[in-house]
Parts: structure tokens; C-alpha cells; sequence
């Protein structure tokens, strides 16, 4: 092997200094490109859903005669597709004895009115049956956007109260700012 030469070159041989200015260069290349990261396509910060109101916080519009008010089934979804959900109660008047007509209230979040930290009331948006309708629920659900029950109730007063003669399956969709009933009804004979 030949000896070079080329005396040798000074930038021949790496020198702390040298490894240093790398690192550095390199370190603020990495942290400009994450800095200039697109963010996700489309990505906004939706708030999130408010939990259902809490049935047991309304005052439902009921003459009970002195008697309390009880929920006898409740359920939860969005029926109006703000992404919030609405509850469904089935409340009826406390009987000593029977079956007492149901009603069937939509509730939502009351306004808030303090600073306090406790949940405002829920209140009744809509009644989609009455108790003075003199029927009694079954089947109750609410299913993609809707609330579906079965209703049971009596032709005449003649009928015995332990022994519905109709029954008609009910559906509710909110549409054009109220709910739409659709139903099928079913005679039945004793």
C-alpha cells in the first residue's frame, strides 16, 4: 500500500463537537416535523353526550288523589337525533289493590337554576299517553329512535278490570318537531 501523499485532513476525524452539532441538527428536524404534522381529517372536538335525564327527578302530571306517583318502567335513547338521550317513563298512581291507568311521559334535562353542582330536574317534554285514556302498558321499549308499546284497555265498562279486551301496538317517532303515533290494533274477545 502506498502512504498517502495528502497530509491528513482535519475534517477526516469526527471530534465530540462534531457529534454534537449532528445530534442537534437532527434533534430539531424530528421536532419541526411533528410540529408540522397535519392534525386528522375532519377531527373536531364534538362535546359529549349528556347522560339521560333521571326519571325519578320529574314531576309528572298526575291526579293521584292524595296517593304517590310511581315509575313503573323507564328506558333511554335519542329520540330526536341530537345526540342526547331522552328518557321514556310508564308512571301510574299507587293502587292498594288493581291495575291503575298508565301514562307515558318523554323527559328531558330541566334548565339549571343556581350554581349549585346538583343536576336540574328532569320535566315532561310530551305525553304520549294519558292516564285518563284508561290503558295499562306493556312491551314498553324505546328502540332506534322510538318508542313502542303495547296498550291495553277495555271496550266498555262492562268489561272485568283483570281482563283487557284490546290491545293495540303503538309506535312513536318524533317528526316535524311531535311525535307521530302509529298503531295496530287487536280485538280480543273474553
Amino acid at each position: 500500500m502506498q502512504p498517502s501523499a495528502v497530509t491528513d485532513l482535519a475534517h477526516t476525524h469526527a471530534r465530540p463537537v462534531h457529534w454534537l452539532a449532528t445530534a442537534t441538527a437532527m434533534a430539531s428536524v424530528v421536532a419541526l416535523a411533528g410540529l408540522l404534522q397535519p392534525g386528522p381529517a375532519g377531527a373536531t372536538a364534538a362535546p359529549a353526550p349528556r347522560p339521560a335525564p333521571d326519571a325519578a327527578t320529574a314531576h309528572y302530571p298526575l291526579r293521584c288523589g292524595g296517593a304517590p306517583s310511581k315509575i313503573a318502567e323507564r328506558a333511554t335513547g335519542d329520540l330526536d337525533g341530537d345526540g342526547n338521550p331522552e328518557t321514556v317513563a310508564v308512571v301510574h298512581c299507587e293502587a292498594g289493590s288493581g291495575t291503575p291507568p298508565s301514562g307515558i311521559y318523554v323527559l328531558t334535562h330541566g334548565k339549571a337554576t343556581g350554581t349549585g353542582t346538583a343536576a336540574p330536574a328532569a320535566r315532561v317534554v310530551a305525553t304520549l299517553v294519558e292516564p285518563s285514556q284508561l290503558k295499562n302498558v306493556s312491551g314498553f321499549a324505546v328502540r332506534d329512535g322510538a318508542v313502542r308499546a303495547t296498550l291495553l284497555g277495555y271496550s266498555s265498562p262492562d268489561v272485568p278490570s283483570c281482563c283487557p279486551d284490546q290491545r293495540e301496538q303503538v309506535t312513536w317517532r318524533w317528526k316535524g318537531g311531535a311525535f307521530v303515533r302509529t298503531a295496530r290494533t287487536e280485538a280480543r274477545t273474553v
